[in-house]
């Protein structure tokens, strides 16, 4: 007796959608999980959370595991929170009940050892000499990210002091931790001074990380590590509770790998705040541009975008696979319906260059600044009360490694005996804004009418620092074989050496972050530089 034909007809369609429903399964459990760590956005990681593939303690595992088994040859991290995956159960049980603090929640952040966390951890700027004390709140931007839902990991090795501290250092070493390294040469200088901030966001070890800059130290260690890097305009991020230098140059700011993140880290600690004067003066009181919408392939249409020349020369030879890169972009953001102002030069810019005015502002401020820090932590168990008394200790201090690595900075600040409340500190000010102003940046981008101007990170970042403007650093290249190897003035770090990156900044007035984020976008969009460079070091199995 056969069976009716359908019944064979029914049994296979049945056995079909079977097997199809099985397929469907076994893609879905292969996709919805952790997705790889050393490029993963935090969109990708904003959906797991959301469709249930991981949670966030199960993300601040993987950081962590991936830290342990990587950080070792890199040197990126001082400290990871004891608290973290506590803090990570709370999120995820807030978001069971239908609670997000925002579209960062349950993500896992680093900050750098400048950024003051009233937690278990120490603030420290890698030195040991504030090691034990403790701040009387979190900073700004701290409490800012735990009020939006990230978990803060750990603090991120730095140069000592921020680069403050001696003229015969390296980029990125500090007492507390020894060196960090990039990972694109043998021994590779990271820049700095935000350096493990910049090489654990590059190395996949946390999905960003905040920095601090006074004058390079997120754009410099951001561009040398293959990462984005934004130093927002001098107010729009608080410095309550940080680690300062200068009042006038200090700023706080996301490092990334792509600019959609940084603009979504930025968007978390922006803003007003009574205990920094210095944010009152944004225009942003009520509302703040939303940085993640400006991310728009169509960033570079319509904008006048000037080439500084005069500036780009001071690159010389060595820089000249840089300027190849860089008039490579110039033809792609031209394309991109940018329009082009070639020579809007900083006039100024041969007298900035050989004055040390600007560091003896930064010097003054220090001074005064460090003081008011020293006299407002809650413990202080070296009883620092001055720039004299940390200098004292730095060199009684076996730990320091002192004087191998001297005191320099600090003694000619000392010698100088000059503080921003001196008679002729305003008129010194004065003399070093004309360098940016009417002489530099400002200038330039009102005489062309410009929307901003591009410049080779390495050359693009000293002048907007003197005058409290932003900028956006993207990767644009990296040194082609055959280049020399060039060690740091100590000669124990690779700064240039075939392989190692270089970057691209976008710099505009002041409060331009959501236009540069923009034209860094679509240049990023673009190129997508950071996918095509490669690093000497394996990282990943």
């Amino acid at each position: 007796m056969s069976l009716d034909w359908r019944y064979w007809f029914f049994a296979t369609l049945f056995m079909l959608h079977h097997l199809m429903l099985a397929d469907a399964a076994s893609y879905g459990a292969k996709e919805c999980r952790i997705p790889w760590l050393a490029e993963a956005t935090a969109e990708q990681l904003q959906d797991g959370l959301k469709n249930g593939c991981f949670k966030s303690v199960d993300l601040v595992k993987a950081y962590m595991d991936r830290i342990s088994k990587i950080d070792a040859q890199f040197g990126t991290i001082l400290e990871l929170n004891p608290d973290a995956l506590g803090i990570a159960k709370q999120l995820d049980s807030e978001r069971a009940q239908g609670k997000t603090r925002g579209p960062l929640h349950g993500l896992p952040v680093l900050l750098k050892d400048m950024i003051g966390t009233k937690d278990k951890m120490q603030t420290a700027a890698g030195s040991w000499a504030l090691v034990g004390a403790k701040v009387p709140a979190d900073a700004t931007v701290a409490a800012k990210l735990r009020e939006n839902g990230l978990v803060i990991l750990g603090k991120t090795s730095m140069s000592e002091w921020a680069n403050f501290r001696s003229v015969n250092s390296s980029n990125g070493w500090n007492a507390r931790r020894g060196y960090t390294f990039g990972a694109y040469y043998p021994d590779q200088d990271p820049n700095g001074s935000s350096s493990g901030s910049a090489v654990a966001t590059d190395l996949g070890l946390i999905t960003f990380a905040l920095g601090t800059e006074t004058s390079g130290s997120i754009l410099l260690p951001s561009e040398r590590n293959n990462i984005v890097g934004i130093k927002p305009t001098v107010g729009l991020t608080s410095r309550y509770m940080v680690i300062p230098l200068s009042e006038r140059q200090d700023t706080i700011g996301p490092l990334a790998r792509t600019v959609k993140d940084a603009a979504m880290l930025l968007q978390a600690i922006a803003g007003p705040d009574d205990k920094d004067n210095y944010t009152l003066a944004s225009p942003f009181a009520e509302k703040l541009p939303d940085y993640f919408a400006a991310c728009k392939l169509s960033g570079l249409r319509g904008k006048r975008i000037g080439i500084p020349r005069n500036v780009i020369e001071y690159l010389g030879p060595a820089g000249a696979p840089i300027v190849s890169a860089f008039e490579a972009a110039v033809t792609v953001i031209s394309a991109a319906g940018a329009t082009v102002v070639d020579n809007a030069n900083f006039t100024a810019y041969s007298d900035f260059y050989g004055s040390l005015k600007p560091a003896t502002v930064v010097a003054a401020d220090f001074s005064t600044n460090i003081k008011g820090y020293l006299g407002n932590l809650e413990r202080n168990p070296n009883h620092l009360q001055n720039l004299e008394d940390i200098r004292s200790f730095t060199q009684h201090s076996a730990l320091e490694g002192y004087p191998s690595r001297d005191t320099g900075v600090w003694d000619q600040t000392i010698a100088l005996g000059m503080d921003n409340t001196s008679p002729s500190f305003w008129s010194w000010y004065q003399e070093v804004l004309y360098f940016g102003e009417e002489g530099g940046l400002l200038g330039a981008l009102a005489r062309g009418k410009l929307d901003a101007v591009i410049l080779p990170t390495l050359v693009g970042f000293d002048i907007p620092a003197i005058v409290g403007t932003p900028g956006i650093t993207v990767p644009l290249g990296a040194y082609p074989n055959g280049t020399p190897v060039e060690y740091n003035t100590r000669g124990d770090l690779i700064q240039r050496a075939p392989g190692i990156p270089f970057g691209i900044s976008f710099l505009g007035p002041k409060w331009s972050e959501e236009e540069l984020i923009g034209m860094a976008y679509a240049f990023e969009q673009q190129t997508l530089v950071r996918n095509k460079l490669k690093r000497s070091l394996k990282v990943d199995s």
